[in-house]
């Protein structure tokens, strides 16, 4: 009694088959075999080739999205397994094949009339209901023959190990060189041995290491082919220059920084590296600390004689009430005193801050005192003297210039 939670007939995928080449390769691998028997083929090369549109693959792995199905694909092609040929015309459709080359292909694929004359629809209910009833024998054997070690079963990595001839083949279509591959073997070897770990296929775990190594290697070449002599007429490249230009950087900035760049790398010992790539990353920073301090200049300075406070002092000071005449009018004072003082200061808008809100507290303080003063001397003489003298004290008081 078949089970409503099973409507259609299961895919059935062989255990070492999934083992060797992992499960969703062994899947794509079995429903492609499956199809080729249900669907029009055209052999070349003595090979049996479909051609499936996105359509087909979406219909056919209903359980896959199509970047899965693609990264899948993908994955067989690094094995070897599938061949695919885009050249179909259109841009969604590309002609598959199973790299197995069989003299009688053309006698195995041919659509039988029974088939072909079908309906549409029993036609397509054969394709969304294949039976992958069967290991595909011919592609274990094909994977028995990459495989160093027992098809039937896990096993250890021996001391002697050697990937198979079909494996070097499989990484000189990736442009590996086989000396590379072959000085691999050595550390592959022990670290696995050192690991205790068992597994179906060796070739398949070391071809994925060579590609890992080698696109490294590639990597460190890159770098290294960058690498330029550090001398003392070393000059940026045009290239480097028109970036840096092109980011608003003058001209006469980058050309002042070129010595000291120089000079710093020669003194540090360091005679070769990227330096292009060295130099526009300095003088990105350089610039930016320089166009900083255009704005925000730190650097401590003696008053001018025609120093004016900024008009964001004036906003400060409406902010805190206070009238701007009577800071206007004390600007001539605070440059005299700082120009007799002859003092440096980095800020002179925040020191005039301090000294008009000082100033102003004074004005309201002494308005009030004068009147208290007043009444004070009508009634007590003798403290005449010691309001003169705290009168004083008040004038010639210069802490809010400390």
């Amino acid at each position: 009694m078949q089970s409503s939670l099973i409507p259609e007939r299961p895919l059935v995928i062989s255990p070492t088959l999934a083992a060797t080449i992992g499960l969703e390769e062994a899947v794509m691998l079995h429903v492609l075999s499956e199809l080729m028997v249900h669907r029009n083929v055209r052999v070349k090369d003595r090979l049996s080739w479909i051609e499936l549109g996105h359509p087909d693959l979406c219909r056919v792995f209903p359980f896959w999205a199509l970047i899965d199905i693609k990264r899948v694909q993908k994955s067989l092609q690094d094995l070897g397994l599938i061949l695919i040929d885009p050249e179909t015309g259109r841009q969604d459709t590309s002609w598959f094949a199973i790299n197995q080359p069989s003299d009688d292909a053309q006698d195995q694929h041919r659509v039988t009339p029974a088939a072909s004359t079908a309906p549409v629809s029993a036609r397509r209910t054969v394709e969304a209901e294949y039976a992958v009833s069967s290991t595909y024998d011919n592609s274990s054997s094909h994977l028995e023959n990459l495989s160093s070690g027992s098809p039937q079963g896990a096993s250890y990595i021996p001391s002697n190990w050697q990937p198979g001839e079909d494996w070097i083949k499989q990484c000189r279509q990736q442009n590996i060189p086989e000396a590379f591959v072959h000085q691999l073997v050595p550390g592959f070897v022990m670290y696995w041995r050192e690991r205790r770990q068992a597994r179906f296929s060796w070739g398949n775990a070391f071809y994925k290491y060579v590609l890992r190594e080698w696109r490294q290697e590639q990597t460190r070449r890159g770098v290294s082919e960058l690498d330029t002599e550090m001398s003392t007429d070393w000059w940026p490249s045009a290239e480097a220059i028109s970036i840096l230009e092109n980011a608003g950087i003058s001209g006469t900035f980058i050309e002042d920084a070129i010595p000291e760049f120089v000079l710093y790398w020669r003194e540090r010992g360091v005679t070769t590296g990227a330096w292009n790539t060295r130099f526009i990353e300095h003088i990105r920073r350089q610039w930016s600390k320089y166009s900083a301090s255009i704005h925000h200049d730190t650097q401590p300075r003696r008053i001018s004689d025609d120093w004016q406070p900024s008009p964001e002092c004036f906003d400060i000071l409406r902010m805190a009430e206070i009238d701007e005449e009577f800071a206007r009018n004390k600007v001539s004072e605070f440059v005299l005193y700082w120009r007799d003082t002859n003092q440096v200061h980095a800020s002179w808008n925040t020191r005039f801050l301090q000294f008009i809100k000082y100033q102003w507290s004074r004005r309201l303080d002494g308005s009030q005192e004068t009147s208290l003063i007043d009444a004070q001397d009508k009634s007590f003489t003798g403290k005449n003297q010691q309001g003169l003298g705290a009168a004083y004290q008040r004038f010639t008081d210069r802490s809010w210039a400390e």
